[in-house]
């Protein structure tokens, strides 16, 4: 009987195997990046069309790296603080300038002072220095939360035509809170406060117990970034004043360091 060869399909090429890796990898930061709130590494697995293992292989090595980050106790995959920097184009800059402004403006307040970056229709913390109190309002370095319902959010939105927010956010919002602004009209109708008085608040819209109050601010190459202080509402309601002083001072002093740095 004549014996047939049998092809046999030589390994992939250890180059080829690098630049799947990479495609992949890359794969995955682009679908936890359109999902501001984080995805399961099943979730992640089911939108690249991954098997889980593989997902939590290339997921490790992206948070080793920095480039994403397992936030709280659910395990959802967010955007690293490495990545985030890489993403604002103007590499730590901004975050160093702020950072003394910011340890001051917590310490005068002794209360946590939170920075974010602006991303489409998130804010995501890119640096935070936390409070003193025992009892303080704490988010991990690469959360996202949305716009319409945060301090820092509204902040930045202040800064925006009312075309420019509806194009971004749609005409409805989901509610987060019995406080949560739902509909643009609503929100638009705020905003315009937020624009008088420089400032901006979060009552309890985003998570209960939790007031803030917020401002906005680009950086030297026009990156938008805000600055929001957090703090359980028992506390807030009776230093909001003091807050939004100190945080409307340390915006004029930013601002000041940033125009400063632009005409270099």
């Amino acid at each position: 009987m004549k014996k047939h060869a049998v092809a046999r399909r030589s390994p992939p090429a250890p180059e080829k195997n690098q630049i799947q890796v990479i495609s992949r990898a890359a794969a995955i930061l682009r679908v936890v990046e359109e999902e501001g709130t984080g995805l399961s590494l099943g979730q992640i697995a089911g939108r690249v069309g991954l098997a889980r293992s593989t997902v939590q292989r290339i997921v490790n090595a992206l948070e080793g790296e920095g480039l994403l980050f397992v936030a709280g106790a659910a395990g959802k995959v967010v955007l690293g603080p490495t990545l985030l920097r890489l993403a604002r184009t103007t590499g730590p800059d901004f975050a160093e300038i702020a950072r003394p402004q910011l340890t001051k403006l917590s310490g005068d307040l002794q209360e946590t002072v939170d920075l974010a970056a602006i991303r489409k229709d998130r804010a995501i913390f890119i640096d935070q220095v936390i409070g003193p109190q025992r009892l303080r309002a704490v988010s991990a370095i690469g959360e996202s939360f949305p716009l319409y319902c945060t301090a820092n959010g509204k902040a930045y939105l202040a800064t925006l035509d009312d075309e420019q927010i509806e194009r971004l956010l749609g005409r409805s919002f989901e509610r987060r809170t019995p406080s949560t602004i739902t509909n643009l009209n609503d929100l638009l109708s705020e905003l315009k406060e937020v624009r008088a008085q420089g400032f901006a608040f979060d009552r309890e819209e985003h998570t209960l117990g939790i007031s803030a109050a917020g401002v906005a601010l680009p950086d030297h190459l026009g990156n938008p970034h805000a600055i929001s202080i957090p703090v359980p509402t028992a506390r807030f309601v009776d230093e909001d004043a003091r807050i939004t002083k100190h945080l409307l001072k340390t915006k004029a002093i930013l601002s000041k360091l940033v125009e400063a740095k632009g005409r270099r």
